[in-house]
């Protein structure tokens, strides 16, 4: 919490010096009581006190004027908001090398269904979009809030040959800047998250479409998913290794302001995607909550009323 006019606090001064003259006049009360040594005779003609409950409406009331000083300083919160237009594409890989089975049942499966489970933790208003990839990339959803149709196109997802990074990137731009007819000119907040196990084989390079990722300022957060002993049988039998390549993905990341994660397991992977959809699904803005403390300082001088009306028939 910050405040935007904390020179309002100075008033607490005031309050601090009521409450120190307060334990002052209780402390003297007390010192005169003593003085009357005859206590039985002082039980009798002095009026039942409330004992500590009498310091109760005196606190209430210091309470709300505290409260409606800080309220005075205006003070702020920081509260996350949807983006408007807001838009994601899922860059997925979907190359054979997915099908390795280092990680239960295979990366394939489970990385599909961590996918499925990111799509459905983003914001009712947020556009998403799908580009699978392999050989070459294409635009299987373009962005949009209709989750049923990502959640289909995922599901029907299948693997093929080759990872075309480079190009899988330069498709998601391209389904950004066609998000609707503002797009061109007034380009929507955007973020591409790209998940692959290796490193691009075909297509164009992933230097290239960074660039071109960063020029239009459109963040691309890479997840290496896999682990170094992943491998794969081809058709002929043999054993192939596909362990994850982390530095390209790394490079990818940093050369246009997006994040770098490694995941090795499919609760991972669903961590990563949770972290990504908080920080690119909503913007931080600053809101003032100074009606927060002057409503709790009025209930407290409510409070305080009720209370020394109750026990001694008097306001406060």
């Amino acid at each position: 919490m910050s405040l935007i006019s904390p020179g309002w606090l100075a008033l607490l001064l005031p309050l601090l010096a009521l409450i120190a003259a307060y334990a002052v006049v209780q402390r003297r009360r007390t010192r005169y009581a003593v003085r009357f040594t005859n206590l039985d005779l002082l039980d009798k003609v002095a009026p039942h006190r409330p004992g500590r409950r009498r310091h109760i409406p005196a606190a209430a009331f210091c309470a709300a004027l505290a409260l409606l000083v800080v309220g005075f300083a205006r003070p702020t919160t920081e509260v996350q908001v949807p983006r408007e237009r807001a838009t994601i594409v899922i860059a997925f890989d979907v190359s054979v090398s997915m099908e390795a089975t280092d990680i239960a049942p295979n990366r394939f499966e489970a990385a599909r269904e961590a996918a499925l489970a990111f799509v459905d933790q983003l914001p009712e208003r947020f556009n998403a979009g799908l580009v699978p990839f392999s050989g070459s990339a294409t635009v299987a959803v373009a962005p949009t809030t209709d989750r049923a149709a990502l959640r289909t196109a995922i599901e029907w997802l299948s693997t093929g040959q080759g990872t075309a990074i480079g190009d899988a990137v330069i498709a998601a731009r391209g389904a950004i800047r066609a998000l609707d007819a503002r797009a061109e000119t007034e380009p929507p907040p955007a973020h591409i998250v790209l998940l692959s196990d290796g490193s691009s084989t075909t297509g164009r390079s992933v230097e290239e479409a960074a660039r071109e990722a960063a020029a239009e300022q459109i963040p691309v957060s890479t997840i290496a998913y896999g682990t170094d002993e992943g491998t794969i049988t081809l058709d002929t039998g043999d054993t192939v290794p596909v362990p994850a390549d982390g530095p390209a993905l790394e490079g990818l990341a940093e050369a246009t302001g997006g994040d770098f994660h490694e995941a090795a397991t499919g609760e991972e992977l669903q961590a990563v995607y949770e972290d990504i959809g908080s920080s690119v699904g909503y913007r931080t803005e600053e809101r003032e909550i100074w009606a927060w403390f002057v409503a709790a300082g009025l209930i407290a001088a409510l409070a305080a009323a009720a209370t020394s009306l109750l026990w001694f028939s008097r306001l406060p």
